[in-house]
């Protein structure tokens, strides 16, 4: 499994955080910024990071700023992503289980840098259950591909 990681500078030090998690556990992540706390533009970095995600040059993406909801709205606009706030352990899980996301966001304000890494780890572990929930997902897909689905 290969992650992609960004941050904007509200969140620099979760993600840094994060990055040692990861590789603790020995898990491959590319990280796309940013690089220190000095202000930054986060919807470049969303960008950055969901469309390796969407590209399939990784597999899974992580993405914080100081609430996780400018990263999240940033990264849905990305084709193929599907970013969800987790502030909880059932949001992490119920993410993956119910909607198939692909990019978990979160914010540094939000989350404590222990609570963050057991919803990376809850996140990444996290099968989709399919069934009655991939007709959904294939909604969300339709949606975005501007088909009706009223």
């Amino acid at each position: 499994m290969k992650l992609a990681l960004a941050a904007d500078h509200g969140a620099f030090e979760l993600k840094e955080s994060i990055k040692k998690h990861l590789e603790e556990k020995g898990i491959e992540y590319e990280d796309f910024g940013c690089s220190s706390k000095e202000s930054v533009d986060y919807p470049k970095f969303a960008y950055k990071a969901a469309k390796a995600v969407a590209d399939s040059k990784c597999d899974l993406g992580i993405l914080c700023c100081t609430t996780g909801l400018g990263m999240s709205m940033a990264a849905n606009k990305v084709k193929g992503i599907r970013a969800a706030v987790c502030t909880n352990e059932m949001l992490a899980e119920m993410t993956r289980r119910h909607n198939n996301a692909n990019v978990l966001c979160m914010g540094q304000s939000v989350v404590s840098m222990e609570l963050a890494n057991k919803l990376v780890d809850i996140f990444i572990s996290t099968d989709f259950d399919g069934g009655r929930h991939e007709r959904r997902v294939n909604q969300l897909t339709d949606i975005e591909n501007g088909k009706d689905i009223g």
